[in-house]
């Protein structure tokens, strides 16, 4: 008998990581290539770095977090994305082995910068010295 192992709470299946990384490595050579309608993405996808592709459970649908090596025009860096992203999916249809091309939806990847509010946050802890500690 077979026992089938649940995915606990929303963490990825190791399947759904392999594709993400995958689907990232695509994502990233199609930037680096260049070939867009929009101007804003001929002149900056050099400057965009897709850090994580997160996919769907039924594989149908993968979220890109980018992020722009300067940090600006992520707004307008994320719409271009998400308006040429046909030319990623024929990418991914062309190159990956899936049964479904996933949609992909770009959104800006905000994780370093709370990493850094974290460390700031961390940094002005101030911690007395063992001195000042009175004994009870």
């Amino acid at each position: 008998m077979k026992k089938h192992h649940k995915n606990k709470g929303n963490e990825p299946s190791q399947r759904q990581r392999r594709v993400g990384e995958q689907l990232r490595h695509i994502l990233s050579e199609t930037l680096q290539r260049g070939r867009f309608d929009s101007e804003l993405l001929i002149n900056k996808s050099n400057n965009i770095i897709v850090s994580e592709v997160s996919p769907s459970p039924d594989l149908k649908h993968a979220r890109a977090y980018v992020m722009s090596i300067n940090g600006e025009n992520m707004e307008e860096i994320i719409t271009a994305l998400n308006d040429q992203s046909k030319i990623f999916q024929k990418d991914i249809a062309r190159r990956s082995n899936l049964k479904f091309t996933p949609r992909v939806n770009f959104v800006t990847d905000n994780s370093f910068e709370k990493a850094q509010h974290i460390e700031n946050i961390l940094r002005n802890i101030h911690i007395p010295d063992d001195d000042s500690y009175e004994e009870i």
